[in-house]
Formats: C-alpha cells, structure tokens, sequence
C-alpha cells in the first residue's frame, strides 16, 4: 500500500488529488496539510511513502519544506505554472518529481508510483528548464567534477543519457545494451556518487560539467 501526504494551501485542490488517490485500490491518503509546516509535521508523524507538496504555501513554503522532508520520504512537486521559478529549487532540495497541476489523473497517478518504487520522474520540458537554469548560473566545477573520477567509463557515458532526460529504454538504444544494462550501470553510479535517484544525477552532471548547459 502506497501512503501519501497531500500538502496544498487550497481545501479543492487537496479533495481533488484525495479523489485521484482513493480510486486507486493500492493507495491510500496517509493525512492532509494546508501549509508547508504541516506538511514537515505530518510526514515526521505519519512516515508516508510520497508527499504531493505545492510549491507556494504559507509558514512554510513547499521548497523549505522538502529540504526538511526529503530524507524521509518521497517529493512530488505540483505547480500551476511549468516554467515556475522554483522548480529548480525545489529539484535541487530534494523532489524527485515535477507535474502540473493541470495533468491529467493518470500522470499524477504514474508520478506518485514512479517515486514510490524508488525512480524520480523528469520529464523533458524540465529537464529542459534546468538546462536553461544551469545556463544563468555558472558555477566552478573542479570540486563537482572530482566526485566523476570513479565511474568507469561506461558509467559516464550513462549519467551523460540521464542528464539529457533519456530513460533507460532510450539510453539502452542509443549504447546498444540490454535495459537491464543500464538499469545496473545507473543504481551503481547513484550509489557510488551517493545519490538519491535520477534528479540528483541530472543536477550533479551539469554541475561538473559532464553535459553542458549552452
């Protein structure tokens, strides 16, 4: 059973997602919360398995919010508007996935059982948008780059797919591997570069430099 947190600071927009989650007979809605503290409340409370959190809420808002929660539990973030300025924000805190408010059920459904089995969701218009904030945000990448030196070169050559949004299908095609292949390569570099899931390898090889933002 998939337990979730609804955070959103709108009474219809919580019964709508409350609706969607409910039809679905392994889910089940684990507490609602109206601010971002409520929402570090109940998750620290109910230990849910993914938190829906809006991104603009009041006391907290939800990027703070996922910042204090992503340890425990599993982020998607809803907004209203798909090239909202925090959505990099919120990624770079600790989300591992991105959807509008306006997508239809069924991708909210997909995004809440992707996240659950451990996966993040980046679809490539925001894959694109980091691209595009990486590319207003210049930074050193020394440091970043380092953390690369031991992955094999294969395993380069599959964060550099990852950072371009492909999923493992795509990234099987294009280096002629099986899926299982890269399924593989992709848990060993999360694991040695410590990373949570694929938003966080996104992040980091743009950071080092891997891909390039231009």
């Amino acid at each position: 059973m998939i337990r979730i947190v609804i955070a959103d600071d709108q009474a219809l927009v919580r019964a709508g997602f409350r609706m969607i989650v409910q039809s679905q007979p392994d889910m089940r809605v684990a507490g609602e919360a109206g601010d971002g503290q409520e929402a570090v409340d109940l998750v620290r409370k109910e230990r849910p398995d993914v938190v829906l959190m809006d991104i603009r809420m009041p006391r907290l808002d939800g990027i703070e919010a996922t910042r204090q929660v992503a340890s425990l539990t599993r982020v998607v973030i809803l907004t209203t508007f798909e090239l909202d300025e925090y959505v990099f924000d919120a990624l770079a805190a600790g989300a591992s996935a991105f959807l509008l408010k306006a997508a239809p059920p069924e991708d909210l459904i997909k995004a809440i059982r992707v996240v659950a089995a451990g996966d993040a969701l980046l679809a490539p218009s925001v894959t694109k948008r980091l691209i595009e904030e990486f590319a207003k945000r210049p930074q050193p990448q020394a440091r970043k780059a380092k953390q690369l030196e031991g992955l094999t070169d294969r395993e380069r050559d599959v964060l550099r797919e990852v950072a371009l949004g492909l999923s493992n299908a795509e990234i099987a095609a294009r280096l002629h591997v099986a899926e299982t292949t890269v399924k593989t390569h992709v848990a060993h570099l999360l694991d040695k570069l410590d990373l949570r899931d694929r938003v966080q390898a996104v992040i980091l090889a743009y950071e080092a430099g891997l891909v390039g933002s231009g």
